[in-house]
């Protein structure tokens, strides 16, 4: 009968998702292994996460990591959301064309290609690599995702809110701040969400870019991961893989909310 799943259809998406689900879930449980050796297992045990709080080359590199991906994330939300506003409110001014290709340019562009380029850069300009080039080569990257998720949002946003909110003596500035700001927060808060997870992700822009006292926990998994796994490797993997999906999450709970808080606010209006 149509709409039913069929067995093909049904053992292609079993094995689609344990092709993408399946060695995470392996990793997980490998972080509890109380052996050395990562193959083989030898009982349940946290002591890889005792001793990871030690390790303090993992644990620099992660503080290093949060900060930059909060800094770039934060910035690189304000600077998206003023683009998409600009290529959605103004469709017509001179160099739009070559705008909206520079600020989409970075979802196409391999991030090789990005990172080669913002490195010839800063050793032009003769900017030593370090935190704020990593920063800053996260921003540029970034921004573009941010500019993608408010733009679709504000492309369905109801303009006569700005209209009827002018009407009745709000300035321009006070609109947007108490009428377009509050409806699109959802989508800066994804797109801020998006940011600071590709921010936490970025291995090969920030292998360009990085210098001393700048080096993110990717990179010094990787360093690592090429002498060999090692437990400590599989624990510091979990705690990111909980980090993010407690994140989804909560932004999944409060823009739920938001919604149900919204929609009792138009049912009330209607009433009224």
């Amino acid at each position: 009968m149509q709409g039913q799943l069929s067995r093909f259809n049904i053992a292609s998406l079993v094995l689609g998702f344990s092709f993408l689900y399946l060695p995470i879930v392996l990793l997980v449980i490998y972080s509890f292994n109380d052996s050395r050796l990562v193959t083989v297992w030898g009982g349940f045990s946290t002591r890889w996460y005792v001793s990871l709080l030690s390790n303090q080359q993992l644990l620099d590199a992660a503080w290093v990591t949060a900060r930059i991906a909060f800094v770039s994330a934060t910035v690189a939300t304000v600077l998206g959301t003023l683009a998409a506003l600009a290529l959605t409110r103004y469709t017509r001014f001179r160099g739009r064309f070559l705008f909206s290709g520079m600020v989409f340019a970075p979802l196409v562009m391999p991030e090789v290609i990005t990172g080669l380029s913002l490195l010839l850069l800063f050793v032009a300009v003769g900017l030593d690599r370090g935190f704020l080039t990593v920063t800053l080569a996260h921003i540029t990257f970034t921004m573009c995702f941010v500019a993608v998720v408010v733009q679709s949002r504000l492309l369905s946003f109801d303009r006569s809110l700005e209209e009827a909110a002018m009407d009745l003596g709000a300035t321009p500035v006070r609109t947007f701040f108490q009428v377009t700001l509050p409806v699109i927060m959802p989508a800066i808060v994804s797109g801020w969400m998006l940011a600071f997870t590709l921010s936490l992700d970025d291995l090969v822009i920030a292998s360009f870019t990085s210098g001393p006292g700048a080096t993110t926990l990717p990179m010094r998994i990787y360093s690592q991961v090429r002498l060999g796994v090692t437990p400590e490797i599989n624990a510091v993997c979990t705690i990111l893989i909980v980090v993010v999906t407690a994140g989804v999450l909560i932004a999944a709970v409060l823009n739920k909310r938001r919604d149900v808080q919204r929609r009792r606010d138009e049912q009330a209006a209607q009433r009224g």
